[in-house]
């Protein structure tokens, strides 16, 4: 069964842009950069209504062999090799989700997760997993997901730019485009404000048009990153993540680091705060420009480094003694972690306006957070200096 349902959306146009450059509330007593950075601009939030069929989830019992429609999957044998890129991608989402889940269950000690399997009619589906009020994590969020659907053709022009989803002919306008998207998302929230959060998203996507489709061809790319949120800094922790993330990158190109880690910096910058979420790591989307071979290797090479990036860092930190005072800024960057979620972030705009699952959408979100009237940090503080490497990125490595 399908609901036809009219909304307002609000769809990510990725290249609409301000050229502003970035300045710290005049409030905060933090340095600017030596030399002034033009940063990229944010994706300009495009106001469209459109109707959409959204799929009804099915609650599942047991998870599937795949999740994908027969025509993706043509080995009856499931204990075969995945020949597809679709059917590869999911098995690897799948084997990473269960990877990483027993490494936070066994860190945690005391919580386990809960499983949620759902489908849906047309094909495509997927699984929940969070485990809250852990002994080490306040909220661990790992969801995999393979989506079948049509995006609307406002959708697909904010996606692509205007002109580019017209083959380069802005007088053509596209039609539904039915998509195709498959990816693993985590967020890993924990107790203790000195050990960090974690988030990783690792997406592959397909446009599903005929060739002759107006407006709208078939394309293909990659996305995703991993990001490292402290509330307070330990060098040694930031410079074995982000030691880890370059280690995933040059396995495949030099060039990819430094790049990565510059559109994670940009990417993650709160632009009504003049602050970036966290301190960076690597990201990239619409990644299409290289062998779609090597692609696949790359994301999997980096969704297979969160858990030795992030673990060791976990086991330093989780036991380490917290005043109210370390907890309360804690809770003040979870704010800053919420506000960047529901008003930036793609993946959430991108599952909230295509219909999808809201516990899993909103699973990135933390049981708590804060928000104090104009607070400021002490100048040379443990939290100033956290707060100046948010605004002012570094190179780590």
């Amino acid at each position: 069964m399908t609901a036809a349902v009219s909304s307002t959306f609000l769809f990510l146009a990725p290249n609409a842009y301000s050229s502003q450059t970035l300045k710290p509330p005049s409030l905060l007593p933090i340095r600017r950069a030596a030399s002034a950075v033009a940063f990229p601009r944010l994706p300009r939030l495009v106001p469209v209504r459109a109707s959409v069929a959204i799929e009804k989830e099915t609650p599942e019992n047991e998870r599937p062999e795949t999740f994908l429609r027969s025509a993706d999957s043509p080995h009856a044998d499931a204990a075969a090799a995945p020949t597809t890129v679709r059917a590869r991608f999911e098995r690897m989402i799948r084997e990473v989700q269960d990877e990483v889940c027993a490494a936070i269950e066994a860190a945690d000690g005391v919580g386990t997760f809960k499983e949620d399997v759902w489908s849906r009619p047309g094909g495509g589906g997927g699984i929940s997993r969070v485990l809250q009020d852990g002994g080490v994590w306040e909220k661990a969020g790992v969801n995999v997901s393979v989506v079948y659907g049509i995006m609307p053709p406002e959708a697909y022009r904010a996606a692509k730019g205007e002109a580019k989803a017209a083959g380069g002919d802005s007088s053509v306008k596209a039609g539904p485009v039915p998509f195709f998207a498959a990816g693993i998302s985590s967020v890993l929230h924990p107790k203790n404000p000195f050990a960090p959060t974690l988030h990783f998203n690792y997406r592959y996507f397909e446009t599903d048009a005929p060739k002759d489709a107006p407006g709208a061809p078939r394309e293909w790319w990659f996305g995703g990153g991993t990001d490292f949120t402290p509330a307070y800094i330990f060098e040694e922790d930031v410079k074995h993540f982000h030691r880890a993330q370059k280690q995933a990158c040059d396995k495949f190109d030099p060039s990819f680091y430094p790049r990565f880690k510059k559109w994670c910096d940009d990417y993650f910058f709160i632009k009504h705060r003049g602050e970036r979420r966290g301190l960076g790591g690597i990201f990239f989307d619409d990644l299409n420009d290289y062998d779609q071979e090597m692609l696949l290797a790359f994301s999997t090479e980096c969704a297979k480094s969160v858990v030795p990036a992030y673990l060791p860092i976990i086991e330093r930190r989780k036991d380490t003694p917290f005043t109210e005072k370390n907890k309360a800024w804690q809770q003040l960057r979870r704010g800053r972690y919420v506000e960047f979620n529901l008003v930036y972030d793609r993946g959430t705009t991108f599952g909230l306006k295509t219909g999808g699952r809201i516990e899993s959408i909103l699973v990135s979100l933390p049981l708590t957070a804060r928000w104090e009237y104009v607070h400021q940090p002490e100048e040379g503080s443990e939290e100033w200096k956290l707060l100046d490497a948010c605004i002012n990125p570094k190179e780590w490595i």
